[in-house]
């Protein structure tokens, strides 16, 4: 008898998540979060996308700023949600492919704690120095770096973040072992690079491309596969014969975990179908990002390298948060 009665519950259950899935989204606006203040690269991904995905799904969609300790408040937020599309998150490389492996205990698993729905964009990362700087590119500061050794310093927009592995990816591709310099953000770290207290700094395009184009910065060199069409002269560490440096950030959405299929393919496809207009593909290409989408099962196979990725490389610089 208590056997029929879990098995009736479990249709109960089963046929009650179909129902909603197939009503949704009509009940409430649908609320995004975005682990990052105001004004940075993952507000401006929320914010292009916002607009023509609701306008897509006939159903306001609300950002919903909760800031802190790199995007990880945010995501362990969203893993106590209710699977029922109307909580997902803008999702990046931090907090899902690197800062919970920093952690003595991780707070929640990126990889089995959220359904994937569609990745957004990728983006190269730029290495810069100071302009007056003597390196022409990234092979020319390591040597200078080599020839300086201990005198020689790269900063970070805080420890645990992509500048902070980015840099320690570099020290282990090349031998050296430059000295890590966080900072509370990147903006504080742009300025003391500038004001030439650092010598290295790398960072994703919206940060540094107005610095860049200013005259205030030079850059070295790009960690992705290909050139960036905003800096058209500057080299990737593979020209440079530096390809283990190679790396790109992330962006997409995801939601918690048991998300009913019929809401993740209806989101999915909406969100492809945003990332296909050209305006959308110019807003992103003008911060230095490229739109990358990809499908559920395509952005949870990617994530997935990208965790082993930095999870490897946390374990070999005994990297640890404290």
């Amino acid at each position: 008898m208590k056997k029929k009665k879990l098995m009736a519950g479990a249709l109960l259950l089963g046929l009650a998540t179909l129902s909603m899935a197939q009503g949704w989204p009509s009940a409430k606006p649908i609320r995004l979060i975005v682990g990052y203040p105001p004004g940075g690269g993952i507000d401006f991904a929320a914010r292009t996308v916002q607009v023509p995905l609701q306008e897509a799904l006939k159903q306001q969609i609300v950002v919903d700023y909760k800031p802190g300790a790199g995007g990880m408040l945010a995501a362990t937020e969203l893993t106590r949600a209710a699977p029922d599309g109307y909580t997902i998150l803008l999702a990046n490389t931090g907090p899902f492919a690197i800062a919970p492996y920093l952690q003595r205990k991780m707070p929640y698993e990126p990889l089995r704690q959220f359904s994937y729905i569609g990745q957004i964009s990728q983006g190269s990362y730029i290495a810069v120095t100071r302009l007056d700087h003597p390196a022409k590119d990234l092979k020319d500061w390591v040597a200078w770096a080599k020839a300086n050794a201990g005198k020689v310093n790269f900063a970070s927009g805080g420890a645990g973040t992509s500048t902070h592995l980015n840099g320690e990816l570099m020290n282990q591709a090349t031998g050296l072992d430059v000295t890590h310099v966080p900072y509370k953000g990147s903006a504080p770290a742009v300025q003391d690079l500038i004001g030439g207290q650092t010598q290295l700094l790398i960072d994703a395009g919206p940060v540094l491309l107005p610095q860049i184009k200013g005259g205030k910065l030079k850059a070295l060199a790009v960690t992705g596969p290909r050139p960036d069409p905003q800096l058209p002269d500057v080299p990737t560490v593979g020209e440079l014969g530096l390809g283990a440096m190679e790396s790109v950030g992330f962006q997409g959405l995801v939601g918690p975990a048991g998300l009913p299929k019929e809401v993740v393919d209806r989101l999915s496809a909406e969100l492809a179908k945003v990332l296909a207009q050209a305006d959308i593909k110019a807003k992103f290409a003008a911060t230095g990002s490229e739109v990358h989408s990809l499908g559920p099962v395509e952005f949870f196979s990617f994530v997935k390298g990208e965790n082993e990725k930095w999870a490897r490389l946390i374990r070999e610089r005994k990297l640890e948060l404290d």
